[in-house]
């Protein structure tokens, strides 16, 4: 079966990724299954998306239940699912209402239109400069890449959407510098995570939240990837006790299924008008049941001390390690870097074949994510897997 899957994939999908040299069939909590029988401690989340792991009972009952019900609408209707995940989401943060998507780049670049409209209405046309930070992952969309600074990923795409600028990361003067009257919005992750795992100190935040206020400017936290619980607090810019304007949601929120989310002060809402933007199957009722499971469950503080713990316990365990090979160790909660003095994707292979899921972030840097749900016991598997698999 893997032999033939992979055989049609090659002929069949549009190669934009090099996938592993297995055929995922079955999850179950912290564990995945191949065609073949292989199990694989999942220390990936499919990318900080499966936060309560695979095949989370709640999730499944949820999601069976609404597509017995009332699986899609499309938004002339209303429904309660989504209405109800609102009402959540705006309870549980800075944010008086919600629009809905269906991934992180459609929700930045919602963020960006909505700055945009905000800025030709409040202050006039021309002020439409997007500040963003060296390092920074925001999408492949066409505007979401214009403020993602990768060279790979911008080059063969250019020209880009115009008026975007970057500072490096966590470099408060030289933001000041960029940011001015003609800025209209300034993108950043608290935690970036495809650019390595770097966290945004709470002064550099705190700096921007003061520059946004002066030029009048609106400050957007992506939190895609680190938001939901991942870093230990339910939003990361809890960290540094500073609120956005607007901010990005996806991964984690829909249990494994595609939803993002643009969440937004009244301040810029009330610049939104019915036709400005929209989407046929953003905020879905399937998706949203499952997201209300997923929202209720991470914002529990039990769960979110837990997270804590096991963040704590990964980096001691890492630094215990105590490899030459290893350069320094980041993160915050369950989202930790690990900076290596050579390439990892020999890491990540040789993972495989010890039945390790493991991700990268950039060249170097080896990337843990795992389930909230992560034990000890399931620590010191993987511990004893990369203490074998570095050393090689």
């Amino acid at each position: 079966m893997s032999t033939t899957i992979q055989e049609k994939e090659a002929s069949f999908v549009l190669h934009t990724y090099n996938r592993a040299p297995f055929v995922l069939v079955r999850g179950q909590g912290m564990t995945l299954t191949d065609s073949e029988g292989k199990t694989y401690l999942d220390f990936t989340s499919g990318i900080a998306v499966n936060a309560l792991g695979h095949a989370d009972p709640e999730i499944v009952a949820a999601v069976q239940e609404q597509v017995a019900q009332l699986s899609h609408v499309c938004n002339l209707y209303h429904t309660a699912p989504h209405a109800e995940l609102a009402g959540m989401l705006c309870e549980l943060s800075f944010a008086d209402k919600v629009y809905f998507c269906n991934s992180g780049g459609e929700a930045v670049e919602a963020a960006i239109k909505f700055a945009r409209k905000y800025a030709r209405v409040v202050h006039g046309p021309g002020k439409t400069g997007i500040v963003a930070f060296s390092g920074g992952f925001h999408g492949r969309t066409a505007g979401a890449l214009a403020i993602t600074a990768r060279e790979k990923y911008q080059a063969p795409f250019r020209p880009l959407m115009p008026g975007a600028s970057f500072a490096p990361f966590n470099d408060l003067e030289a933001a000041g510098k960029l940011i001015g009257p003609e800025t209209c919005a300034v993108f950043v992750e608290p935690v970036q995570g495809e650019g390595g795992v770097h966290i945004a100190h709470p002064e550099f935040l705190r700096g921007l939240r003061r520059l946004c206020d002066r030029y009048g400017a609106l400050l957007v936290f992506d939190e895609i990837q680190c938001g939901l619980g991942r870093t230990g607090r339910l939003w990361a810019y809890e960290h540094a006790g500073v609120e956005p304007d607007m901010m990005t949601l996806a991964k984690a929120l829909g249990g494994g299924l595609p939803i993002g989310a643009t969440l937004l002060t009244d301040r810029v809402a009330e610049v939104i008008e019915p036709g400005d933007h929209g989407s046929t199957f953003a905020g879905g009722p399937v998706v949203c049941r499952a997201a209300q499971v997923v929202l209720r469950r991470v914002s529990d503080p039990a769960l979110l001390e837990h997270v804590s713990a096991m963040g704590d316990l990964l980096v001691k365990r890492l630094g215990e390690l105590n490899s030459p090979r290893i350069r320094e160790i980041r993160g915050l909660g369950l989202m930790i870097g690990i900076e290596m003095d050579g390439e990892v994707m020999p890491l990540l292979e040789a993972g495989y074949e010890r039945g390790v899921l493991l991700l990268n972030a950039g060249p170097n840097v080896l990337r843990l994510l795992p389930p909230y749900i992560v034990t000890e016991a399931e620590i010191d598997r993987l511990m004893d897997i990369l203490a074998e698999i570095i050393e090689q």
